[in-house]
């Protein structure tokens, strides 16, 4: 499995194939045939990494569409790749692609192992396949289908890094001389080698890395609490108040550190502080609220509602960074960003390269709809990966735009795809000085 790039055991067939036609009859048999001409007649797993892993699902209908979504986890791709082709491809066979509600029950409630990374990263690529079906059906963007853009253009951030303040600073200003208004800042932390988000080398931040086990990084949240606050100090000096700043401490302190780190920032003004401390106990976050204002951002890993209800409802965070993949599709986001405007919670969706342009794509179809948009998140793919990838979507001056095409404006090259195969990487984790290990 891990010597190519696009899997042969596609399941269904071409239409007008017998295969097709048994396919339609099995759904059928199996009471999942509805009115309507169209069915699903296959469903394709892709395995691929123009530069990074990325799983992409394509799901093709009896009148000839296609669609495409993401389903990439990293570093535990294959686990969702087998997941949809043993799991879930058989039973899409004959479905009609446009009861794309009706697919999104029957692939959650339907199933009694509910939630997880997992089952919603595959349930994501089965909903954005179906979207993007719907919309070249319609001739309209994604965006249009589920209700009307009520923006243009939407405000995105990317990240600069740097290993000590004077690196950190030159990398903010290469950022904003390519038209950034919102930028991530990652330093270095003194006495302590590589540690999440600061790139090596003044390259891209890639964390997953090749070998047998994942790197091993020493943390030392003292340290990290001493340098942090004074670093992001004098970048704000440098930048003046214009320039939204961000910073990601990746769930590494505890409710209290995360109090005290959130108070110290204050002054600099943060457009958010993400990921403060680990969400598992959503009431831990009652503890930080309680003692700043600086705005708190947390989900990039969240896979349901239920990961973010106790956060939203209490107003314990301001903005939810749940992904349009990692959160089971564009037809769940949804449900998560009405029910966070009911507490003036805004959207940051997670948009690093771990997910493919596919999920860029939709991504912004949905930031130009949802009313209560905050920011999006925005690293550039590779070359390679955006040749694989051809999509609608444009930068220009800290704002992007989804374009006009049919669907979510995101294709695949299937034979460059193939050019690139498996290649598998491991995500760092984190020690502390002592041994113990970390969240990473």
């Amino acid at each position: 499995m891990t010597d190519r790039a696009v899997t042969d055991r596609a399941v269904g067939a071409r239409p007008g194939s017998d295969r097709a036609g048994s396919a339609r009859a099995g759904s059928a048999r199996a009471g999942s045939a509805r009115a309507g001409s169209d069915r699903i007649v296959a469903a394709e797993v892709l395995v691929t990494s123009p530069g990074r892993n990325f799983v992409a699902l394509k799901i093709v209908t009896a009148d000839g569409l296609v669609g495409w979504g993401d389903a990439t986890l990293n570093g535990r791709e294959l686990a969702v790749a087998e997941y949809l082709r043993e799991h879930v491809c058989p039973i899409l066979l004959g479905r009609d692609p446009a009861r794309i509600e009706d697919t999104w029950q029957y692939l959650y409630r339907g199933v009694y192992w509910r939630r997880g990374a997992v089952t919603m990263a595959a349930i994501g690529a089965v909903d954005l396949a179906l979207w993007d079906i719907k919309g070249k059906a319609a001739g309209m963007p994604v965006s249009q289908l589920i209700g009307g853009a009520v923006r243009d253009r939407v405000l995105c951030y990317t990240h600069a890094t740097g290993a000590d303040t004077a690196a950190l600073l030159d990398a903010v200003d290469a950022t904003r001389a390519r038209g950034f208004q919102a930028i991530r800042v990652q330093t270095g932390v003194p006495g302590l080698g590589a540690i999440y988000g600061v790139a090596r080398d003044g390259a891209g931040y890639e964390p997953a890395g090749r070998g047998v086990g994942p790197v091993e990084e020493t943390w030392d949240t003292d340290a990290y609490l001493r340098h942090v606050p004074g670093a992001l100090a004098e970048v704000r000096a440098h930048v003046g108040p214009e320039l939204a700043l961000l910073h990601d401490a990746h769930h590494r302190l505890t409710p209290n550190q995360a109090a005290r780190l959130a108070k110290a920032l204050e002054p600099v003004e943060l457009f958010w502080l993400e990921d403060v401390t680990p969400a598992e106990n959503q009431e831990a976050f009652r503890l930080v609220r309680q003692h700043t204002v600086t705005p708190l951002a947390v989900g990039e890993i969240f896979n349901t509602i239920w990961d973010c209800k106790d956060l939203i409802q209490e107003q314990l965070i301001d903005f939810i960074r749940t992904t349009v993949v990692g959160a089971g599709g564009v037809t769940h986001l949804r449900r998560i960003a009405d029910f966070a405007a009911v507490g003036q919670v805004r959207t940051g969706c997670h948009g690093a390269t771990d997910l493919s342009p596919v999920t860029m794509g939709a991504a912004l179809h949905f930031d130009t709809w949802v009313p209560n948009f905050g920011i999006q998140e925005y690293m550039r793919h590779t070359p390679e990966t955006d040749a694989v990838f051809p999509h609608a979507y444009s930068f220009s001056q800290g704002l992007m735009q989804p374009g006009d095409a049919p669907g979510h404006g995101v294709d695949i090259d299937e034979t460059l795809a193939a050019k690139y195969p498996y290649d598998p990487r491991q995500l760092p984790v984190a020690r502390l000085e002592d041994g113990t290990m970390w969240n990473w």
